[in-house]
């Protein structure tokens, strides 16, 4: 139960001895994109379907206020992290982006390590390709408006959509289509990414793992080095070969390397 009363959708694995790990899902699905990983990790592992997604989102798309995902997971983790526990947060895509956020949040202190999967940076950054390779589609003109709003403390349109997603109409009528949320509101989607100032975010993370396939569609997985390690020293990269950005989460290599970066916090 989240400190506003709602009741937060989960998953969880009891896989013996380690940390607590939240695995963070990306834009547009919920936590059944890890339901190949999670069983494989050791320690206590939850997957959220994080607010505003999966069947039951309350309000699909949309949170209450900017900031509020971060919120949730330390509400979540506040509640089931054992005295002395480990904690790392995973994300996948606008996950990773999420556990940025958090790691540059006022929550940082509860987290101990961190696993990015081919993050969202920011739109600026040199890791983006063009709308994320297709996946995205921006309403450019509407964020700028928002957000010059937001700088003098307007937020009374925040509800107003801000990024819709090109969604394969294979998943729409599939028989899980009913569980994909095709757009966000401009609070869930500035909730989601790290700040603007996403640098700042970069150097409050504590050690951390990034991974990302060198096929990868939405990002271009040579640039997350140079630009990161420039900013900080607590990283370990790999790219992936023949690996693309959902086939990523599933490959066995970045369940060995998880295992690995998990077993030396």
């Amino acid at each position: 139960m989240m400190r506003d009363g709602y009741a937060l959708q989960l998953r969880s694995f009891a896989n013996g001895e380690g940390p607590l790990i939240v695995l963070v899902h990306g834009s547009g699905w919920n936590g059944l994109q890890f339901t190949g990983l999670a069983p494989q990790l050791s320690g206590t592992v939850l997957v959220p379907d994080l607010r505003g997604h999966g069947a039951l989102p309350e309000r699909r798309g949309d949170v209450d206020y900017i900031g509020q995902f971060e919120d949730d997971l330390a509400d979540l983790i506040t509640a089931r992290a054992a005295e002395g526990q480990k904690v790392v947060l995973i994300g996948h895509s606008s996950g990773g982006g999420l556990v940025l956020r958090f790691a540059g949040g006022r929550h940082r202190q509860l987290m101990d390590g961190a696993v990015l999967l081919a993050p969202f940076l920011h739109h600026n950054a040199p890791t983006m390709r063009p709308n994320s390779g297709g996946w995205a589609q921006p309403l450019l003109r509407r964020i700028i408006g928002l957000s010059m709003l937001n700088g003098f403390g307007i937020t009374t349109w925040n509800h107003l959509t801000a990024i819709q997603f090109n969604m394969p109409t294979e998943v729409l009528e599939g028989p899980l289509g009913h569980l994909a949320t095709t757009s966000y509101s401009y609070r869930l989607n500035q909730s989601y990414a790290p700040r603007s100032d996403y640098v700042s975010d970069i150097k409050s993370l504590p050690e951390f793992l990034l991974l990302v396939g060198a096929q990868d569609e939405a990002f271009v997985a040579e640039a997350y080095q140079p630009l990161i390690e420039g900013e900080t020293a607590k990283g370990t990269y790999r790219i992936l070969d023949e690996t693309g950005h959902l086939d990523l989460v599933d490959a066995p290599e970045t369940r060995k390397a998880i295992r690995e970066f998990i077993g030396g916090i």
